[in-house]
């Protein structure tokens, strides 16, 4: 992620240990986050979508549009993560357009990874 730096010294981490959960599927989210250390997994109904690096941000939906968690984070190795508050988004949309595009960008990949899936089980 081209913004990764942004947060790698960040003042405010959450850390869990391996086999934790970060989020759940259907808690409320008012934050997202991005992975500083360790490696994590993103499931949507026990389906694992994606394996996180330090880079990876997670939760954003939650952010933009005050929805309930649509997918479940758990750490597979030890992971330290940067809080993105709803605030603090705002403010990096505003000041940082390349952020945004960022945002938007690995949200599309993730749209087409699950459109991929679908069409790949209709087609089976």
């Amino acid at each position: 992620m081209l913004f990764f730096d942004l947060f790698r010294h960040d003042p405010e981490f959450i850390e869990i240990k391996s086999g934790a959960t970060l989020c759940k599927e259907g808690d409320s989210g008012d934050c997202m986050y991005v992975l500083i250390e360790g490696e994590a997994e993103i499931t949507i109904a026990g389906v694992l979508f994606e394996t996180c690096v330090p880079g990876t941000f997670m939760g954003e939906m939650a952010v933009i549009d005050g929805s309930e968690r649509y997918s479940t984070v758990t750490a597979v190795k030890n992971c330290k993560f940067a809080v993105i508050d709803s605030k603090r988004f705002h403010f990096l949309v505003d000041e940082s357009p390349n952020f945004a595009i960022d945002v938007m960008r690995v949200m599309a990949q993730r749209l087409r990874k699950c459109d991929q899936r679908m069409l790949a089980s209709v087609s089976s």
